[in-house]
């Protein structure tokens, strides 16, 4: 029992950090609206990239098939399929889902589920590079496809771009700089652990804080607006639906176009996933309330679903 606790101890947290928030909105207002929310986006992203070994890209751009089709399933599948699924849902969940899948692939465990399902993790790090350092474009701009003014009220899309420069760009780009100094990268390397340790109790900062502010919001809704328990099966069934979707269509085309089995895993499983840090602020910043839940359902199933899957294929063929 201890073992699967520290096993799974992120994904315990993380509902800890919703129960609290949402029982003590009121207590913990003031804590909310005075965190420093940008700076603890910045550092967690800062440190998640120093401790990231990029030199491994060498590997996958001498063949990027595989990380353009991860690419293509992250950046292009699924806001299409998310689109279509969006419309069946409500207004405050669609929001949200659709801001998830504008983001980047996760910095946090794209490589880390490609390594353990026996995959290249050099073509999941080219995925994750290449998706997060491109989303002060990327992003902006499929949030206003999908979208269209629904989301970007609070913030005008040259406020946003800058927003992601500032929290995710730049820091990154600094941590791989920093890898640059041999001591800084020897010293990261041989710290991961306790890196990606202060980097999830950032996250689970961020998510405390975004649930306080969207039960505020909840208190303050009008009986119209309430949600009903068919909504929200409704949203996590569009989630599973659609991370699936993601991430068998990797595997599918990846095996199809003939890529190697550890490129074809990493094409699925990078190309499923997609960032919550990022994600949080955005919510936060642009006011989605209680869309920050399916943000976090996806986050939640892709960790579930990521770890079945992964474990599944680094099976021998015979217990296939």
């Amino acid at each position: 029992m201890k073992r699967l606790f520290w096993q799974h101890w992120f994904l315990v947290a993380l509902i800890a950090a919703l129960t609290v928030g949402f029982s003590f909105a009121g207590p913990l207002t003031g804590f909310s609206h005075a965190f420093p929310r940008r700076a603890l986006v910045a550092a967690v992203l800062f440190l998640m990239s120093w401790s990231l070994d990029s030199t491994a890209l060498v590997r996958a751009l001498r063949r990027p098939q595989a990380a353009v089709l991860g690419i293509a399933v992250n950046l292009v599948f699924l806001p299409l399929a998310a689109w279509l699924v969006a419309r069946l849902l409500a207004p405050p969940l669609a929001l949200g889902l659709l801001l998830t899948v504008a983001l980047p692939c996760t910095l946090a465990s794209a490589a880390v589920w490609t390594r353990r399902a026996g995959g290249n993790d050099a073509v999941a790090l080219l995925v994750t590079m290449v998706t997060n350092f491109s989303c002060f474009l990327v992003t902006p701009l499929l949030l206003w496809l999908l979208t269209g003014a629904d989301v970007q009220g609070s913030l005008s899309a040259g406020e946003l771009v800058w927003r992601l420069l500032g929290i995710a760009v730049f820091p990154m780009l600094a941590g791989q700089l920093l890898r640059l100094v041999r001591p800084a990268a020897r010293f990261a390397t041989r710290h991961k652990s306790g890196i990606s340790t202060f980097s999830q109790l950032g996250i689970l900062t961020m998510v405390l804080i975004g649930a306080v502010e969207s039960a505020l919001k909840l208190s303050t809704a009008t009986p119209a607006a309430a949600l009903t328990p068919a909504d929200w099966l409704g949203m996590l069934g569009a989630v599973v639906l659609i991370h699936l979707a993601a991430l068998y269509l990797g595997f599918g085309v990846g095996r199809a176009t003939g890529l190697d089995r550890g490129d074809w895993i990493a094409t699925g499983l990078a190309g499923s996933q997609k960032t919550l840090m990022i994600g949080l602020d955005l919510t936060l910043a642009l006011d989605l309330g209680i869309g920050m839940l399916t943000m976090i359902a996806y986050h939640v199933v892709q960790l579930i679903l990521g770890t079945l899957v992964a474990d599944r294929l680094n099976k021998p063929p015979k217990e296939l």
